[in-house]
């Protein structure tokens, strides 16, 4: 069995075919995923999909990429957090690959989720993406490793990966690796440690060879974990063994919600 850590199927392109979507993972063995909020006006429609679903768990959080939307504070996520469905506090984080400048507010909203998630006693899921020193900065300085979490859809380097493990923090590869220019981040994949390793789609984005370029979903997941257990020389069933028991020891109310 295999758990898909970090997806988006409250998204349209999704959600409005989540039978389908539903029925390909029990297809392709996926027993559970993770619905990530990236907005507080899209969290109800994940949290419905949690509702409504057992195998389907929920965050709360607004991503980095929003700029002048609802902003949030820590009262207001640790409220969300309280739902028997929440069990992860993102996605949050810095990304200065489409944004520029100072990006205080960005930097702000990163401390609040840390702080919310602290307080929660939930895990953080972190997005970073051309923010390196800020990002494992920032996570030192509010003491995130008492929170823990993970750095999803990695793709920086070995050496903030491992800056990451030794605050706690789990790392997270998605269909990026079987890209044909991705070697670099396979390397990294090779380096780490599979007992610190999840496995995600970041669904509908970024689907896996050989299914690049279209619509991706949960049931892809699969292709991550084949690439894992190819770069490793290991088999696949100890890629999905490993990679579940890291995500139940990571995000454990999922065990109890």
């Amino acid at each position: 069995m295999y758990i898909d850590s970090h997806c988006h199927i409250n998204f349209p392109e999704l959600n409005n075919n989540i039978d389908n979507v539903l029925s390909n993972m029990k297809d392709n063995s996926i027993s559970h995923a993770l619905c990530v909020s990236v907005t507080l006006d899209n969290y109800q429609s994940v949290l419905k999909l949690a509702e409504a679903h057992n195998h389907i768990f929920a965050s709360v959080g607004v991503h980095p990429d929003y700029e002048d939307i609802d902003e949030p504070d820590v009262e207001i996520l640790t409220r969300h957090a309280k739902n028997a469905n929440v069990v992860a506090i993102g996605e949050t984080g810095l990304d200065y690959f489409r944004l520029k400048g100072e990006l205080l507010w960005q930097k702000d909203r990163f401390r609040t989720h840390i702080r919310a998630a602290i307080e929660s006693n939930l895990p953080l899921i972190i997005h970073t993406r051309n923010a390196r020193e800020d990002t494992i900065k920032i996570m030192k300085e509010e003491k995130a490793i008492n929170a823990r979490g993970v750095m999803h859809c990695f793709t920086e380097t070995y050496e903030m990966a491992k800056q990451a493990i030794d605050q706690d923090f789990y790392i997270s590869f998605s269909g990026i690796i079987t890209f044909k220019n991705a070697e670099e981040l396979r390397e990294t994949v090779r380096k780490i440690p599979l007992d610190r390793i999840l496995i995600e789609t970041d669904s509908p984005y970024l689907a896996p060879v050989p299914n690049r370029g279209k619509l991706n979903e949960p049931a892809n997941v699969v292709y991550v974990a084949k690439k894992i257990a190819e770069i490793k020389k290991i088999t696949v069933e100890e890629v999905a063994e490993t990679t579940t028991k890291n995500f139940f020891n990571l995000f454990s109310k999922c065990q109890t919600s």
